[in-house]
């Protein structure tokens, strides 16, 4: 790889790679064209599929790289295969497809952890040994009942988040997430940032949901969402659900306690990560 091949190139190593060199040119990317949002977003849709309850099976495998069926062309989904693999094209194509050195899945869940560590947030161990889908067919059946709408409540968020093995303290930590990017409304239908500072991972979310007052609007795709006036900041509803007991004592704590939300939320990320993949490593 040089730069005449690739002039606009992210990759440092031309030989063949470590995971210093990998997580380098991840970070890279990351700074240069501020993506980090939607990396975290690519790896959370890849294994939030995961479930126990009445649907089961579901992992981080990268079957989203193909668009002819399945995960790839799920409404909840629009964005990720084409804008966030565009982005890591070049990263993907050196480091899975010409060296071997890293699955597909193994790097979105590498990226959004380089991610979120380049936007301050805690840093997150990776381990390793996803193995990456060969076709659409090792998708799951739909989003519905594993992925969460926007637009309900906190009965809705149990029931995507507790057959995942989640806890109504993890639910509300994983929430998090949203302290950085925005909604887009040509793929989610809904519009905005939830936060005055969308590339920062701090606890701004929290934050702000507990000190601003938001009211109703609907989006130009005819989606409910709830609007602060003067800074132009969104909550979806399945956001200000949050402000509901038992949720928000973990909202109130994370609010006033960085450290506490770090620490619940890799707990709760690495988890999400790791749900139904077995025999994972430390290393590459």
């Amino acid at each position: 790889y040089t730069s005449t091949t690739h002039p606009s190139s992210y990759l440092t190593n031309p030989t063949m790679s470590s995971l210093d060199t990998i997580k380098s040119d991840l970070k890279n990317l990351v700074s240069t064209k501020n993506c980090g949002p939607i990396l975290i977003r690519l790896n959370w849709h890849d294994a939030g599929v995961y479930s126990t309850g009445s649907l089961t099976g579901g992992c981080p495998n990268a079957v989203m790289r193909f668009t002819d069926g399945g995960e790839g062309t799920f409404g909840a989904n629009a964005g990720l295969p084409d804008v966030a693999l565009g982005l890591l094209k070049e990263i993907s194509d050196k480091y899975v497809v010409e060296e071997g050195v890293i699955s597909h899945a193994d790097l979105w869940t590498l990226a959004a952890n380089v991610a979120i560590e380049v936007m301050g947030g805690p840093v997150i161990p990776t381990r390793f040994g996803r193995k990456d889908a060969v076709d659409s067919s090792a998708s799951v059946e739909s989003q519905v009942g594993r992925l969460p709408d926007a637009d309900k409540g906190c009965p809705h968020l149990r029931e995507i988040f507790h057959p995942k093995g989640f806890t109504d303290k993890d639910i509300v930590a994983l929430s998090g997430a949203h302290t950085v990017g925005r909604c887009h409304g040509d793929r989610s239908g809904f519009e905005g940032a939830w936060t005055e500072t969308p590339l920062k991972f701090d606890n701004s979310y929290f934050k702000e949901m507990l000190a601003k007052e938001y009211t109703d609007e609907t989006t130009p795709k005819g989606c409910p969402q709830k609007k602060h006036g003067e800074t132009g900041t969104i909550m979806l509803i399945s956001d200000l659900a949050l402000l509901e007991q038992p949720f928000r004592e973990w909202v109130e704590l994370y609010a006033k306690d960085e450290e506490a939300f770090f620490k619940d939320y890799t707990a709760a990320w690495v988890k999400l990560q790791e749900n139904g993949c077995e025999g994972l490593r430390d290393t590459l």
